[in-house]
């Protein structure tokens, strides 16, 4: 049915490609590009091997996805009719501006955020949609899970459940083990800038901030456990506010284990999660990205992982009959069940499906109109129908509230 291009071979590469790979009858060729080809000849290897039956045709490249050049030759080469970009959120914009200049269409997982400064929004990418939406052109933003999944939960919510939404509660939990004594599940430098960073929510029509992990609470994750959560500032917040004006209050909850931040706490305190460069033996390195090239890969965790991933959305406000009403809709994948099924672990996994599923939707005509849109702003039902059959069920809980 169709070419496209992924961008990106680390954990959730690998997963949107194989996972493409078992939707044949969509994705008929694929090609994954990245600045180290070598990655992506490894996915493609490991489709070969465990997905011989798969009929997509898989092939690589090289790319650096930081130069529009270098993004519009191999568009222009291999003639795809979009990109699943899931490389580093510094690059959204070379790729959307690629993508606009070859006239393809885009997807992503994150947002953008420059790389010098730790703030991410989504000003920069909602300032292409007239350029888009001129081109014919659409581009999907945030399809992973949060984002993106739980965008589409917020929409479930809104069809399905409430007249009108109050009070929003997102919550992320990895009840997991690698049996690493620290790693992160995704890109390390990205998952740190995001943790170290101020935490924020919405109440009352403005930004409330906090410090670091300043706040916190023990919730309890349906068929998991009850952990303690952290709020933290997430992207699809910022969308979702907008999208969703009802909303009196919008948070989101981690889970981080105490051995977790303790080494987190050790490595701030050394300076070694700074984003500032520093002059060692001659040369100007930035301490977060050494730190990043000594920790395990986030891949590299996928076979001994055990335990469960649990996240969902909690709403509180007016049902469909006036009544008060709270309702949770929630994904658990399992981490040895995902490793079964693409060699991978559950945190790349639950990014990577939704990927594939705004693909599949985008590509089918189910989810397609030109401009700039965040997952919320579409109809949920068939998202979530093929979250259900591409291996992230979901389940509903009604009348209890899990977050305070």
């Amino acid at each position: 049915m169709a070419r496209v291009l992924i961008i990106g071979a680390g954990g959730v590469g690998g997963v949107v490609a194989k996972k493409c790979a078992l939707n044949d009858n969509v994705f008929t060729e694929i090609m994954i590009a990245s600045r180290t080809k070598s990655k992506c000849d490894r996915i493609a290897a490991e489709i070969a091997q465990y997905f011989h039956n798969s009929k997509t045709k898989v092939t690589t490249a090289r790319v650096d996805a930081d130069s529009v050049p270098e993004l519009v030759a191999l568009i222009k080469e291999y003639q795809p009719v979009m990109v699943i970009n899931v490389a580093l959120p510094y690059q959204d914009l070379t790729i959307m501006d690629a993508c606009l200049e070859t006239g393809i269409h885009y997807l992503d997982t994150a947002n953008y955020e420059p790389k010098d400064v730790a703030k991410f929004e989504y000003s920069w990418q909602w300032a292409y949609r007239e350029r888009f939406e001129k081109a014919g052109l659409m581009a999907l933003l945030g399809c992973g899970f949060d984002p993106g999944a739980t965008g589409v939960f917020t929409a479930h919510h809104a069809k399905h459940h409430f007249s009108e939404m109050h009070y929003m509660d997102i919550v992320d939990c990895n009840n997991g083990n690698h049996g690493k004594a620290f790693a992160t599940n995704f890109n390390p430098e990205i998952n740190i800038r995001e943790i170290t960073a101020a935490g924020r929510y919405w109440e009352n029509g403005a930004w409330v901030e906090t410090q670091p992990l300043e706040l916190s609470q023990d919730i309890y994750y349906p068929k998991v456990q009850t952990r303690k959560s952290y709020v933290l500032y997430h992207e699809e917040l910022e969308s979702l506010v907008v999208n969703f004006p009802t909303l009196k209050r919008a948070r989101f909850w981690m889970t981080f284990g105490d051995t977790y931040i303790k080494y987190l706490n050790v490595l701030e305190t050394v300076g070694m999660t700074s984003i500032e460069p520093v002059n060692f033996q001659g040369q100007q390195i930035i301490p977060l990205e050494f730190l990043k090239a000594v920790l395990p890969a986030p891949e590299s965790l996928a076979e001994n992982y055990s335990g469960q991933t649990c996240i969902g959305v909690q709403i509180k406000g007016l049902g469909k009959d006036g009544q008060p009403k709270v309702h949770f809709v929630y994904n658990v994948c399992d981490h040895t069940e995902t490793f079964k099924e693409v060699q991978a672990q559950a945190i790349s996994y639950t990014t990577a499906v939704p990927a594939v599923i705004g693909a599949m939707l985008m590509l089918e005509g189910t989810w397609m109109r030109a401009g700039v849109y965040n997952v919320e702003e579409f109809d949920p039902d068939p998202f979530i129908a093929q979250m259900n059959l591409q291996g992230l069920k979901v389940d509903e809980l009604t009348g209890i509230e899990l977050v305070k």
